[in-house]
């Protein structure tokens, strides 16, 4: 049974090791080598910066540095571990920065993908996101990404429209809400 699990240090070998096999929990960019660093350098500080996210700068894919927003990572879990979902907003509104394409992204190692653990996760991370004070959230997906279209359709993804996509020019980044309640 898929579950969300706040990353703690009993945790952490499974992160680790799909780290090591190469799978990244950003799709925009590998991260790999800055995550290993950090859990090396700092293993309780980087755990408890993913499980509420500190004010800090992050670095965006093109380099630029931005104030990162407030948020939670989840690990995703079954009897062992499956990928990470997280969710980020501006307190008091559902707005977004430009730089920030929709609240929520998520990530399955690919040994545990089509197993429905995706479309779990975000059926789960709605009343967390609800509890943040936020009635919906947008979420994307590239347009030629069928699978993570279907995981927020099953979710009760409404279409709202699509915009260039950055990383993928010749793809469209597709918007869906969601409501949480």
């Amino acid at each position: 049974m898929t579950r969300l699990l706040a990353p703690s240090l009993d945790l952490l070998d499974g992160y680790a090791a799909a780290l090591r096999a190469g799978w990244s929990p950003d799709n925009s960019r590998d991260v790999t080598g800055e995550e290993l660093a950090a859990i090396a350098n700092d293993a309780p500080k980087h755990l408890s910066i993913l499980r509420g996210r500190t004010p800090g700068i992050i670095r965006l894919p093109g380099g630029r540095e931005v104030e990162r927003l407030p948020g939670f990572t989840r690990w995703i879990g079954d009897d062992a571990f499956c990928g990470t979902i997280n969710v980020r907003h501006q307190p008091g509104t559902e707005e977004l920065p430009a730089h920030v394409s929709g609240h929520v992204g998520y990530a399955i190692v690919p040994w545990k993908r089509r197993q429905g653990h995706s479309t779990r996760a975000l059926w789960l991370l709605l009343p967390l996101a609800r509890a943040l004070g936020l009635p919906r959230l947008l979420l994307t997906c590239d347009a030629d990404n069928e699978p993570s279209r279907g995981v927020i359709e099953a979710n009760g993804g409404t279409f709202a429209g699509s915009v260039p996509n950055a990383e993928r020019p010749e793809v469209a980044k597709l918007l869906f809400w969601v409501a949480t309640g």
